[in-house]
């Protein structure tokens, strides 16, 4: 508060001068904090403009770093729904982005630098034809500069992901246990190799909350996954690894992929299908649709004889069975290799071949691409250079597999695939083959170093070409591995099942395992054989046969597949399980095949799978995206089969909808649970839904 001092007459209140009047020096003193009070004021205001600066600098950062609901972060990326909630995640994990380093042109995101030195980075939106309520992104990490490894960890976001491989342990959906380190996604044989990647596989994954992800093929790709952090790992490297840079190029790793967002899980994988995976051109044959494949491995095994296959084709017409097809197993010839009979396993062959003609049997062949070193074949194909190569290219490369040792052949090289041809046509002339069961063909048979004609950047392209070996016998053709094979129209086996109930190559992973490669495009399903293949310790059974009441539980599965394949006859049981297999042959063809077939004709063009799970029509049904004991056939026929011994009872999960039952019964308040709903050993539950 200013203090008012008189003045007296003669002095002025403005005198300069510096004496020590009371006034002056008031004044003097009065006059700081007006001083202090600007000089803040001053650095206030200055501070606010620094930090509006700042602010809004920031804001314009923001704006730069998101593009159609995606934010960009320098160690990963996040998607959103339109309502805010983060839907996919993904996080850098071998390097951080250098955000001064990025900038946006229109929508597409780009950055040059990572802490570690120059990168090619970019995130791209791109809206997918004939939809609007799809998202896309491509997303691209390339290394410019020397590194091992380019590695990003994908979030489950509490979500449900399917897809991936064909696995020995399958469970729907994935199940991600323990911790693995990134390791090649390749085509292998997970029946020797449990932990493997199997010999169906796409690098493509879906998950519950209508999110896809698909790796590009150019990607030298490994995968791997932490329990801890509940994510899968997706890597890319040329070190350490059989994935090589292609001819020119610098092995500077790159791991492109992309991401497409939907309304719903089945709507955006039917999106991700047409775009990304080829269509099949054509159903293969109705009749093995329809009717039972019968083979002869897992009854007779390699001691198979003309007298045997004779007399189980006997066997087949007695017991009232009908056949697609009679399927003869390893071993025909006398060397692993050859491409005719063993003379004294098939004296007369020809003979033979008539005789089953005439009793109305069509038959199959077991081959391979293999040929041992004491075969009459392994010279010639050393001297054509047929087989794949040691790396200095002048040497055949030996293989072990699981009939001894010898060459593998080269699918990559024209010739090898002219004379492998040539010898299959030879048989199916002569002897009026009708097809052939194209046996391995995984990645895990190549040596580990080896070169071939046409080099592989990819070693699962080796799968692709052998894969083709079966075009011009797809009408009756069987493979076990596909990739990027979806297009060729044959029927695609899952690897060979123990006789055991549980998740490892048991009773249990069939339905997972044929949801899997459903969804990874292959719809021409061939489960293996009924009752699996009763190895020795590898059979829950007596006698060397699979355990009676698994056999039947299987053959009650088989018949809601979309082929049938008998090995063990029920005639090695007893009269009962002879009627229950005639009865469930007889549904097949009457019930499941007509309506499996009728969606065979719209595989050629939408790639839908056949066999669908539950969540293909309840997407908003958490439930639904669990269950991985019951499947539909299409969109209005659902299976649960009993999958546990000692059961004649299932819990059952109806969807929404209007149920009936195949006994007769009406069910229309869904969704709901029938607990313990009896279901005898003669009995497979199924519904149909009601218009």
């Amino acid at each position: 508060m200013y203090q008012i001092v008189p003045v007296a007459p003669g002095e002025s209140h403005l005198d300069g001068g510096l004496g020590d009047s009371p006034l002056k020096k008031k004044k003097g003193y009065e006059g700081r904090p007006l001083v202090l009070a600007a000089l803040l004021g001053c650095g206030l205001m200055l501070a606010a403009v620094v930090a509006w600066c700042y602010y809004s600098a920031s804001l314009k950062k923001a704006h730069l770093l998101n593009t159609e609901l995606l934010d960009l972060k320098k160690d990963g990326f996040v998607i959103r729904n339109q309502a805010g909630a983060a839907i996919f995640t993904m996080a850098f994990r071998s390097g951080v982005l250098d955000l001064d380093s990025c900038s946006k042109e229109k929508n597409l995101l780009r950055c040059t630098r990572s802490n570690s030195g120059k990168v090619n980075f970019f995130i791209q939106p791109v809206r997918p034809k004939d939809t609007v309520t799809t998202r896309c992104y491509r997303v691209r990490w390339e290394e410019l500069e020397e590194k091992a490894l380019v590695e990003h960890a994908m979030g489950c976001n509490g979500s449900h992901w399917y897809g991936g491989a064909e696995l020995a342990t399958q469970h729907w959906p994935i199940k991600i246990h323990g911790e693995e380190e990134p390791r090649p996604f390749i085509t292998s044989d997970v029946y020797s190799k449990r932990s493997a990647f199997g010999g169906i596989l796409e690098r493509y994954w879906l998950s519950s909350n209508a999110t896809a992800i698909k790796i590009n093929d150019s990607v030298p790709f490994h995968l791997g996954w932490s329990e801890q952090d509940r994510t899968l790992r997706f890597q890319a490297r040329y070190q350490d690894s059989p994935f090589k840079p292609e001819e020119g190029r610098p092995a500077l790793p790159e791991l492109s992929y992309r991401v497409c967002v939907g309304s719903d899980v089945t709507s955006i994988h039917k999106i991700m299908v047409r775009r990304y995976f080829p269509k099949p051109i054509k159903v293969p044959s109705h009749d093995v649709f329809k009717h039972p494949v019968w083979s002869t491995w897992a009854l007779h095994k390699s001691s198979i004889t003309q007298e045997k296959l004779l007399q189980f084709a006997s066997d087949i017409s007695s017991h009232g069975f009908s056949s697609s097809h009679l399927e003869l197993d390893d071993r025909y010839t006398a060397d692993y290799g050859e491409f005719d009979f063993d003379p004294q396993k098939f004296p007369n062959a020809s003979g033979m071949f008539d005789t089953l003609r005439e009793s109305g049997f069509k038959v199959s062949l077991w081959t391979h691409p293999f040929i041992n070193y004491d075969s009459i074949n392994f010279g010639v194909a050393v001297e054509r250079g047929l087989f794949v190569r040691e790396p200095s290219g002048e040497l055949p490369a030996l293989v072990r597999w699981w009939n001894g040792v010898g060459g593998i052949l080269d699918f990559t090289n024209p010739e090898t695939r002219e004379w492998y041809s040539a010898h299959l046509r030879a048989l199916k002339n002569r002897y009026e083959i009708s097809s052939f069961k194209f046996d391995a063909g995984e990645t895990s048979y190549l040596p580990r170093q080896f070169s071939t004609k046409n080099p592989l950047s990819d070693p699962s392209t080796f799968t692709r070409r052998y894969s083709e070996m079966a075009v011009p016998f797809s009408e009756r053709a069987e493979l076990r591995v596909g990739y990027q094979s979806q297009n060729i129209s044959c029927f695609f086996r899952i690897i060979d099942r123990d006789s055991v109930w549980g998740y490892e190559l048991g009773l249990k992973s069939i339905i997972p395992t044929v949801l899997t490669i459903s969804i990874l495009g292959y719809q021409f399903v061939l489960p293996d054989m009924i009752g699996g293949n009763a190895y020795p310790n590898y059979t829950t059974g007596d006698g060397g046969l699979p355990d009676r009441e698994l056999y039947i539980r299987w053959l009650e599965l088989s018949a809601f597949m979309p082929a049938m394949q008998f090995s063990i006859p029920p005639w090695e049981y007893d009269k009962a399980v002879v009627e229950i297999a005639q009865k469930f042959t007889k549904l097949h063809e009457t019930l499941v095949a007509p309506r499996v077939l009728e969606l065979a004709g719209e595989v050629l063009d939408t790639g839908d799978p056949i066999i669908r799970p539950l969540w293909w029509i309840a997407n908003d049904d958490e439930a639904a995206y669990k269950i991985d004991s019951q499947f539909l056939i299409g969109d209005d026929l659902m299976v649960a089969p009993v999958m546990e011994p000692g059961k004649q009872e299932r819990d059952i999960y109806l969807p929404a909808g209007r149920w009936r039952s195949y006994k007769g019964e009406h069910f229309d308040k869904g969704p709901i649970y029938l607990t313990d709903y009896p279901v005898d050993l003669d009995e497979v539950a199924y519904f149909i839904w009601v218009h």
